[in-house]
């Protein structure tokens, strides 16, 4: 393989570990806060356990998002120089916003988080699980803003030529608000909600199988289901206003997301297929016809921008991209049913009924970290060969000096680094879930305390 593929390996390769961590960062701290604001409200100090025994949790993986996030900001500079020559005072602003408003904002207040609990007031301490769960989603902001620019670059001016040229930001405010930011900053958000809730769901399933710590598996189970069905419902909302987003700035994408290559004739919407590429049609495909363009205009006979617009060189690998988003959509359906299946069993009290059910929300937790990895993908393969949309193409991007072998050295290496980190990660998880909650400090009875004093 050349240079190129294999840079892009190492680069998803990297990203797609890391990403397993800050989305349940996020939707964990989300859930913090739910946990501790019931705690102070209702002086119940199960909410008190609750809230600790999560913190642990969201601790580790912190830590693991940390760890396996820094190398990211090394490859730009060893694999993709030109790259960051390129955009580096678009990302350089974005990544040291992340860092001064938002990394330094919630590792600040992650020590009173974790260590203060007998150290400050309740509220200080709500305060401070306020202040890291509006860090962790600030920090996605920021990625989020840079890696949109990407998709749809605004707020800038090109200086310099050929090697030399570089993207030079012209108006700060355009740049963070491109015409994806928000609609794509809202769709990562909610991701990120679905996995924290589907991981606090999938361990209090487990408990309430396995018959241990029934009053907490229920309450963090019935907290989590109502983030979950929230999530779920807004993450369907936000991913249709993305895609009428890029209809607008990147038709191809669209267009690759439904195999959809004539631009005289409306969009179907395909459920499932497999994409031949060379006949530009659909095998062994169930669509809705019509039902891409009604979406996307309001109208089932309007044509929809095709692939044969563009030139064969412009247009992305579409089976893939077409295979990740469908997955991506199927999961978030299928996350939609769960959660609106375990509320309605939960009002009616009989959810506990079912243990087939819970089995199946043991094993949801995967659901939203498989679609964020496949959205994820879908996204950025959906938008080649540009690494800045129309403007940089991802072969120009790469390093003059890199040469193959050393990519694979290090690709090999940091897959079994973060292989180890994985394992380790998955190790101390287990760990803290089979410990479970802190039990409540028994209160000895007055028989108790007499045989005591007796027995010294």
């Amino acid at each position: 393989m050349d240079v190129e593929i294999l840079s892009r390996i190492q680069f998803a390769v990297t990203i797609a570990f890391h990403y397993i961590y800050p989305p349940l960062s996020i939707g964990l701290g989300v859930l913090l806060v739910l946990m501790e604001g019931i705690y102070l409200r209702t002086k119940n100090k199960m909410y008190e356990r609750m809230t600790k025994f999560w913190v642990k949790v969201f601790a580790l993986t912190f830590a693991m998002g940390v760890a396996t996030g820094i190398v990211m900001e090394f490859e730009f500079g060893t694999n993709w120089a030109t790259y960051s020559r390129y955009v580096g005072d678009v990302f350089g602003s974005a990544l040291a916003a992340e860092g001064i408003f938002a990394f330094f904002l919630e590792s600040g207040f992650l020590a009173i988080l974790v260590f203060g609990w007998n150290k400050v007031s309740p509220k200080i301490h709500f305060l401070s699980t306020i202040m890291v769960s509006l860090g962790s989603m600030l920090s996605a902001v920021w990625i989020v803003v840079a890696n949109s620019w990407q998709q749809t670059p605004a707020g800038f001016h090109i200086v310099g030529e050929g090697i030399h040229a570089r993207a030079e930001i012209t108006d700060f405010w355009a740049m963070i608000f491109n015409p994806s930011s928000v609609e794509r900053l809202m769709h990562v958000l909610s991701g990120a909600w679905l996995a924290g809730a589907f991981l606090v769901i999938s361990v209090s399933a487990f408990y309430l199988l396995k018959n241990k710590h029934i009053e907490f598996a229920k309450a963090s189970f019935k907290i989590a289901l109502v983030l979950a069905m929230f999530a779920s419902l807004f993450q369907l909302f936000t991913g249709h206003a993305s895609a009428v987003g890029i209809s607008k700035t990147q038709p191809a994408k669209l267009a690759a997301f439904e195999a959809h290559y004539d631009s005289s004739a409306a969009g179907d919407l395909y459920l499932f297929g497999w994409v031949n590429d060379s006949k530009q049609q659909v095998s062994f495909g169930v669509k809705i016809p019509g039902m891409l363009s009604y979406l996307i205009y309001g109208d089932t006979k309007k044509p929809v921008t095709g692939l044969n617009s563009f030139k064969p060189q412009d247009r992305p690998p579409v089976n893939i991209v077409f295979q990740t988003y469908h997955l991506m959509v199927a999961i978030g359906i299928t996350l939609i049913g769960l959660s609106l299946l375990g509320v309605f069993l939960w009002w009616k009290k009989k959810i506990l009924s079912y243990r087939w059910l819970l089995w199946v929300f043991v094993f949801s937790v995967l659901g939203p970290q498989i679609a964020n990895q496949v959205g994820w993908i879908s996204a950025e393969v959906g938008r080649q060969p540009w690494i800045v949309y129309d403007l940089l193409r991802t072969s120009e991007g790469l390093s003059k000096v890199v040469e193959a072998n050393q990519v694979v050295f290090s690709l090999i290496m940091f897959t079994i680094v973060y292989l180890l980190l994985f394992a380790l990660f998955l190790f101390l998880l287990n760990e803290k879930i089979q410990h479970g909650p802190e039990e409540p400090e028994k209160i000895p009875s007055e028989y108790e305390h007499q045989k005591a004093v007796f027995d010294k």
